[in-house]
């Protein structure tokens, strides 16, 4: 146990039962790193779904902070963003205080990178239809980010993981292009597979791009006071800059 985690151990909660994320995520983490995974069953992607899976949440973090790792940090931005910027926070203390074990959520790691890359006017894209898009939006505007657009591909939420990356960055750019003055992309979800786009975009559009996975990477890295620069994934894994202050 002791070698496999000698640069610390992060616990993570998977919200759906989809191949390719974990994978994702395992290959650029830092050796060293011990990671414990729990995985949920987040099958719909509706609010109300999002909404009720919370209480599991919960349970994982207890299950996670009984084995002894060093961070806790529960996968899937909609979960918690649906609780508003506020809520979240909220939710997160209240953990936190009883298990006396730092937790990250998605949502907060990309808010922060967001904040460390500089951005204060963005375009955000997910692979989410309708109005949950607005209270993404919401999120990051309710946390002092302005965004122009949360825009939704049109996919099956148990799809996503099919989405050809190609076709993500022709949706990303064009999105991009009828915005004036933005400053950066989010990319919302570890379900699709398009870490291979972050630098095209980035080169092409001339901002940065932040991303689950890579903000997960870069957020664990700090949590355990680990800097190893990740090339080819986008600005954040590769200069690895320091969260900004408040």
């Amino acid at each position: 146990m002791e070698f496999t985690t000698w640069r610390g151990s992060v616990g993570v909660i998977k919200p759906t039962l989809r191949l390719g994320g974990t994978e994702e995520f395992l290959r650029l983490l830092p050796e060293g790193i011990g990671v414990l995974p729990i995985y949920l069953n987040v099958d719909r992607g509706t609010t109300e779904q999002f909404k009720s899976v919370l209480p599991h949440y919960e349970q994982a973090a207890r299950q996670l902070a009984g084995a002894g790792v060093d961070l806790i940090h529960p996968e899937g931005a909609p979960p918690f963003m649906v609780h508003g910027f506020q809520g979240e926070q909220e939710i997160v203390d209240a953990w936190q205080s009883e298990l006396n074990v730092p937790i990250v959520t998605s949502s907060m790691s990309a808010l922060s990178a967001c904040r460390a890359l500089g951005m204060t006017n963005i375009i955000g894209a997910s692979y989410f239809r309708g109005e949950i898009n607005d209270l993404f939006a919401r999120y990051f505007e309710e946390a002092g980010i302005r965004v122009a657009e949360m825009a939704g591909m049109d996919v099956e939420f148990n799809r996503a993981q099919w989405l050809d990356s190609r076709e993500v960055y022709a949706f990303v750019r064009a999105l991009f292009l009828k915005h004036q003055n933005i400053d950066g992309i989010y990319l919302l979800g570890s379900g699709w597979h398009v870490l291979d786009i972050i630098d095209l975009l980035e080169q092409d559009l001339e901002v940065p791009v932040v991303h689950p996975i890579a903000s997960r990477i870069w957020t664990i890295q700090r949590h355990l006071h680990v800097r190893e620069k990740i090339q080819g994934h986008g600005t954040l894994l590769r200069e690895l800059p320091r969260p900004a202050t408040s």
